[in-house]
Protein backbone atom coordinates (compact mmCIF):
# COMPACT_ATOMS: atom_id res chain seq x y z
CA UNK A 1 0.00 0.00 0.00
CA UNK A 2 2.96 2.78 0.63
CA UNK A 3 4.85 1.71 -2.46
CA UNK A 4 1.06 2.39 -3.95
CA UNK A 5 1.07 5.74 -2.12
CA UNK A 6 4.36 6.46 -3.27
CA UNK A 7 4.13 5.36 -6.95
CA UNK A 8 0.73 7.88 -7.50
CA UNK A 9 2.41 10.95 -5.52
CA UNK A 10 5.30 11.07 -7.98
CA UNK A 11 3.00 10.57 -11.05
CA UNK A 12 0.98 13.82 -9.60
CA UNK A 13 3.85 15.42 -8.98
CA UNK A 14 5.03 14.62 -12.34
CA UNK A 15 1.40 15.77 -13.74
CA UNK A 16 1.80 19.49 -12.23
CA UNK A 17 5.36 19.84 -13.28
CA UNK A 18 4.70 18.49 -16.91
CA UNK A 19 1.01 21.12 -16.83
CA UNK A 20 2.75 24.02 -15.52
CA UNK A 21 6.19 23.64 -17.89
CA UNK A 22 6.93 27.26 -19.39
CA UNK A 23 8.21 25.85 -22.35
CA UNK A 24 5.72 23.69 -23.31
CA UNK A 25 3.30 24.91 -26.45
CA UNK A 26 -0.48 24.68 -25.57
CA UNK A 27 -2.76 25.65 -28.48
CA UNK A 28 -6.14 27.15 -27.57
CA UNK A 29 -7.74 25.02 -30.20
CA UNK A 30 -5.65 21.06 -29.93
CA UNK A 31 -7.87 18.57 -29.25
CA UNK A 32 -6.74 17.66 -26.11
CA UNK A 33 -8.09 19.46 -23.11
CA UNK A 34 -5.46 22.23 -22.78
CA UNK A 35 -5.19 24.78 -19.98
CA UNK A 36 -6.27 28.27 -20.32
CA UNK A 37 -3.95 31.35 -20.22
CA UNK A 38 -5.26 32.42 -16.99
CA UNK A 39 -4.24 28.90 -15.59
CA UNK A 40 -0.80 28.69 -17.28
CA UNK A 41 0.21 32.38 -15.66
CA UNK A 42 -1.25 31.17 -12.41
CA UNK A 43 0.84 28.17 -11.92
CA UNK A 44 3.90 29.51 -13.39
CA UNK A 45 3.76 32.62 -11.28
CA UNK A 46 3.95 35.35 -14.49
CA UNK A 47 3.26 38.65 -13.73
CA UNK A 48 0.43 40.04 -16.25
CA UNK A 49 3.24 42.83 -17.04
CA UNK A 50 5.90 40.40 -18.17
CA UNK A 51 3.36 39.06 -20.65
CA UNK A 52 4.30 39.68 -24.21
CA UNK A 53 1.40 38.89 -27.62
CA UNK A 54 2.83 38.75 -30.35
CA UNK A 55 0.33 38.78 -33.58
CA UNK A 56 1.25 37.07 -36.90
CA UNK A 57 -1.16 37.98 -39.32
CA UNK A 58 -0.29 35.62 -41.83
CA UNK A 59 -0.22 32.55 -39.89
CA UNK A 60 -3.41 33.85 -38.02
CA UNK A 61 -2.46 33.18 -34.48
CA UNK A 62 -2.27 35.71 -31.60
CA UNK A 63 1.03 34.24 -29.34
CA UNK A 64 1.41 34.71 -25.65
CA UNK A 65 4.75 34.30 -24.16
CA UNK A 66 6.65 34.92 -21.16
CA UNK A 67 10.22 36.05 -21.63
CA UNK A 68 11.03 33.32 -24.70
CA UNK A 69 8.90 30.88 -24.06
CA UNK A 70 5.62 30.28 -25.22
CA UNK A 71 2.52 29.60 -23.51
CA UNK A 72 -0.98 29.59 -25.38
CA UNK A 73 -1.69 30.39 -29.22
CA UNK A 74 -5.36 31.43 -30.11
CA UNK A 75 -6.18 31.70 -33.46
CA UNK A 76 -7.64 34.86 -35.00
CA UNK A 77 -8.91 37.25 -37.71
CA UNK A 78 -8.31 40.39 -38.79
CA UNK A 79 -9.58 43.40 -41.17
CA UNK A 80 -10.97 42.87 -44.76
CA UNK A 81 -7.65 43.74 -45.78
CA UNK A 82 -5.59 41.16 -43.63
CA UNK A 83 -2.39 41.67 -45.89
CA UNK A 84 -1.14 45.15 -45.99
CA UNK A 85 -0.19 47.40 -43.11
CA UNK A 86 -2.64 50.26 -42.47
CA UNK A 87 -2.35 52.92 -43.84
CA UNK A 88 -5.84 55.17 -43.10
CA UNK A 89 -8.79 54.83 -41.80
CA UNK A 90 -11.28 52.80 -43.46
CA UNK A 91 -8.72 50.84 -45.73
CA UNK A 92 -9.40 47.50 -43.73
CA UNK A 93 -6.21 46.51 -43.02
CA UNK A 94 -4.44 45.77 -39.27
CA UNK A 95 -1.64 47.99 -38.15
CA UNK A 96 1.93 46.37 -37.95
CA UNK A 97 4.67 47.20 -35.32
CA UNK A 98 4.96 47.38 -31.85
CA UNK A 99 2.26 48.47 -29.67
CA UNK A 100 1.12 48.76 -26.13
CA UNK A 101 -2.32 48.53 -24.43
CA UNK A 102 -4.40 52.05 -24.35
CA UNK A 103 -7.28 50.54 -22.49
CA UNK A 104 -9.32 47.27 -21.41
CA UNK A 105 -13.03 47.43 -20.85
CA UNK A 106 -15.96 44.79 -21.22
CA UNK A 107 -17.89 45.10 -24.63
CA UNK A 108 -21.98 44.82 -25.54
CA UNK A 109 -21.02 43.39 -28.46
CA UNK A 110 -18.06 41.48 -28.64
CA UNK A 111 -17.43 40.13 -25.15
CA UNK A 112 -14.28 42.20 -23.99
CA UNK A 113 -12.11 44.82 -26.07
CA UNK A 114 -8.60 45.37 -25.50
CA UNK A 115 -7.47 48.42 -27.18
CA UNK A 116 -4.41 48.96 -28.88
CA UNK A 117 -2.10 51.77 -28.71
CA UNK A 118 -2.87 52.94 -32.52
CA UNK A 119 -1.61 55.13 -33.58
CA UNK A 120 1.08 55.52 -31.85
CA UNK A 121 4.42 57.71 -32.72
CA UNK A 122 5.74 54.79 -35.29
CA UNK A 123 2.66 54.84 -36.90
CA UNK A 124 2.25 58.97 -37.31
CA UNK A 125 5.72 59.28 -38.81
CA UNK A 126 4.59 55.99 -41.01
CA UNK A 127 0.90 58.15 -41.91
CA UNK A 128 2.87 61.61 -42.66
CA UNK A 129 5.78 59.74 -44.85
CA UNK A 130 2.65 57.78 -46.77
CA UNK A 131 0.91 61.35 -47.48
CA UNK A 132 4.11 63.15 -48.30
CA UNK A 133 5.23 60.73 -50.73
CA UNK A 134 1.79 60.33 -52.33
CA UNK A 135 0.96 56.87 -50.91
CA UNK A 136 -1.99 58.33 -49.36
CA UNK A 137 -4.07 61.78 -50.01
CA UNK A 138 -4.09 64.74 -48.42
CA UNK A 139 -7.46 64.62 -46.92
CA UNK A 140 -6.43 60.67 -45.17
CA UNK A 141 -7.12 60.86 -41.64
CA UNK A 142 -4.83 58.00 -39.57
CA UNK A 143 -8.21 56.06 -37.80
CA UNK A 144 -7.98 54.56 -34.72
CA UNK A 145 -10.21 52.13 -31.78
CA UNK A 146 -8.31 49.26 -33.31
CA UNK A 147 -8.35 46.84 -30.23
CA UNK A 148 -8.15 42.53 -29.85
CA UNK A 149 -11.89 41.81 -29.50
CA UNK A 150 -14.43 38.53 -29.30
CA UNK A 151 -17.14 37.95 -32.41
CA UNK A 152 -21.10 38.36 -32.22
CA UNK A 153 -22.81 35.59 -30.27
CA UNK A 154 -22.72 32.72 -31.68
CA UNK A 155 -19.93 33.85 -34.74
CA UNK A 156 -17.11 31.82 -33.32
CA UNK A 157 -17.25 30.20 -37.39
CA UNK A 158 -15.60 33.12 -38.23
CA UNK A 159 -12.75 32.53 -36.30
CA UNK A 160 -12.47 28.87 -37.60
CA UNK A 161 -13.45 29.80 -41.24
CA UNK A 162 -10.45 32.29 -41.26
CA UNK A 163 -13.26 35.12 -42.21
CA UNK A 164 -11.57 38.61 -41.76
CA UNK A 165 -14.83 40.19 -40.93
CA UNK A 166 -13.30 43.61 -38.75
CA UNK A 167 -12.62 46.86 -40.01
CA UNK A 168 -8.94 46.52 -38.87
CA UNK A 169 -9.05 45.21 -35.66
CA UNK A 170 -7.72 41.79 -34.20
CA UNK A 171 -10.60 39.27 -33.26
CA UNK A 172 -10.52 35.94 -31.24
CA UNK A 173 -13.51 33.69 -30.42
CA UNK A 174 -15.41 34.79 -26.94
CA UNK A 175 -13.69 32.24 -24.89
CA UNK A 176 -10.36 33.33 -25.86
CA UNK A 177 -10.59 36.73 -25.72
CA UNK A 178 -12.21 36.22 -21.92
CA UNK A 179 -9.19 34.58 -21.29
CA UNK A 180 -6.82 36.57 -22.63
CA UNK A 181 -8.32 39.71 -21.08
CA UNK A 182 -8.68 38.27 -17.43
CA UNK A 183 -4.55 36.74 -18.39
CA UNK A 184 -2.86 40.73 -19.11
CA UNK A 185 -3.24 44.17 -18.12
CA UNK A 186 -2.38 47.54 -19.24
CA UNK A 187 1.61 47.12 -19.30
CA UNK A 188 1.35 44.01 -21.22
CA UNK A 189 3.31 44.73 -24.65
CA UNK A 190 2.28 43.72 -28.13
CA UNK A 191 3.50 42.95 -31.75
CA UNK A 192 1.80 42.66 -34.95
CA UNK A 193 3.71 41.32 -37.98
CA UNK A 194 2.75 40.72 -41.11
Amino acid sequence: MRNLTILLLAICSFYACAQSDPDQVLTANDEEPQLSLQEITRNGGFQKKDLKILIDKSAYTLQVFYKDSLLITYPCVFGFNEIDDKHQEGDGCTPEGEFGIRSMYPHKSWSYFIWVDYPNEESWRRFRARRADGTIEDGATIGGEIGIHGVPEGADDLISSRTNWTLGCISLTNKDVTDLYKSINKYTTMEIVP
